[in-house]
């Protein structure tokens, strides 16, 4: 009776967990973003670079500083010569409107690399940090020529430019 008991149990187990996978949503690869984010975590280490280099890179014009704060944040405060895109906007369409192509050199900051007054470049949790995202999601979009800056900066620093109040 015991064994018959805990065979039943079993088979509604693996059935519920059959009916769970056939419910979940085709749309949504937590197993996927895990792999991918593994896949980015060891390539991300040799993309960032100091404000020194960041600077030199975003002279050149195949190079675009992105910046995917909320619009709010970005119109308050942002690095001179970024171009916006909220990271909650990321789809494939819309990465392709504001980046020129594939090969285009991608600059990426966030509030974790400067130190300020500004509510809109207030800090997150360490492990938030949008640009962690920011890259993983470029990188998963296909865009592969990504350097983060690996800097933490005072906003007065002169080697960064901000335009405020945009």
């Amino acid at each position: 009776m015991k064994a018959l008991f805990l065979g039943v149990i079993m088979g509604l187990t693996q059935m519920s967990m059959a009916q769970a996978k056939s419910l979940s949503n085709p749309n949504v690869d937590y197993d996927g973003f895990a792999e991918l984010t593994s896949e980015v975590s060891e390539y991300r280490a040799g993309r960032l670079i100091q404000i020194d280099t960041f600077n030199l890179y975003a002279k050149d014009s195949g190079t675009i500083i992105l910046d995917t704060r909320s619009k709010a944040a970005y119109d308050e405060i942002h690095i001179a010569g970024a171009v916006h895109l909220n990271f909650s906007d990321f789809t494939a369409a819309k990465l392709a409107k504001v980046i020129p192509s594939m090969t285009t050199r991608i600059l990426i900051y966030c509030n974790n690399n400067i130190e300020s007054d500004y509510g809109s470049l207030m800090n997150k949790s360490k492990p938030l940090a949008l640009n962690i995202p920011t890259f993983i999601n470029l990188y998963g979009y296909g865009y592969t020529n990504v350097y983060e800056l690996q800097d933490y900066l005072m906003e007065s620093d002169p080697r960064i430019e901000f335009v405020r109040g945009n």
